[in-house]
């Protein structure tokens, strides 16, 4: 969303001090998008990249892999951090990727702030529609995300965010042309609690037809 990335740009050297580097990374965060990397060919994407320590962390799992952001401070800082890897601006709902150019696709926690619903032609589904038509069948996605009971809004720190309850994105997930492999839940003191959603696209002579 605009308004996020511009409240992000604003923001980003004091989000970078805290939370962009792999030390600020749970253990069972890393382990996880390591073994979904492991099972990755093709062309990949951070999408969302903030600081770009995600990105270069699945480079140095031997992607080849690129990071996208909205914020030009989170890039340049990216650009300068990690020189070896490319970054670029490009937003959630168009990442300039040819239809099924990708053999995974990297949402973490970028998903956090688009509506469930739309707003001014922006929502979950058609975000996740883009990354169903960026992904070629038998790619992976692998998304990261706020846990509740239900959805709902929350006032997160930078701008406004969504709660999923991890069956009811799940379910979005497949809709949209995946799927779903396995799914994760933490709930650390101190923080908000974790999901993580890991699935494969589905081949285009399995798709399943949403509900009417």
């Amino acid at each position: 969303m605009a308004h996020a990335s511009d409240a992000y740009a604003a923001r980003a050297e004091e989000y970078t001090a805290l939370f962009g580097s792999m030390d600020a990374v749970h253990d069972d965060d890393r382990e996880l998008v390591a073994r979904w990397a492991g099972g990755l060919t093709g062309r990949v994407v951070d999408a969302g990249c903030g600081p770009g320590h995600w990105t270069d962390f699945l480079a140095r799992q031997g992607l080849d892999v690129e990071g996208v952001d909205l914020a030009e401070p989170f890039l340049a800082r990216a650009r300068s951090a990690y020189p070896g890897v490319p970054f670029r601006r490009a937003a959630l709902g168009d990442l300039g990727v040819p239809d099924g150019g990708l053999g995974g696709l990297l949402s973490w926690y970028s998903l956090i702030h688009t509506p469930p619903e739309p707003v001014g032609g922006e929502s979950v589904d058609a975000v996740l529609a883009g990354f169903a038509r960026a992904v070629a069948p038998g790619g992976g996605l692998l998304l990261g995300f706020c846990r509740g009971p239900r959805v709902e809004p929350f006032d997160h720190a930078v701008a406004t965010a969504w709660f999923w309850p991890a069956d009811e994105l799940a379910a979005r997930v497949e809709r949209a042309g995946f799927d779903v492999v396995e799914t994760a839940e933490r709930a650390d003191a101190g923080v908000r609690p974790h999901g993580a959603i890991s699935a494969r696209r589905r081949a285009a002579d399995r798709q399943v037809l949403a509900p009417a």
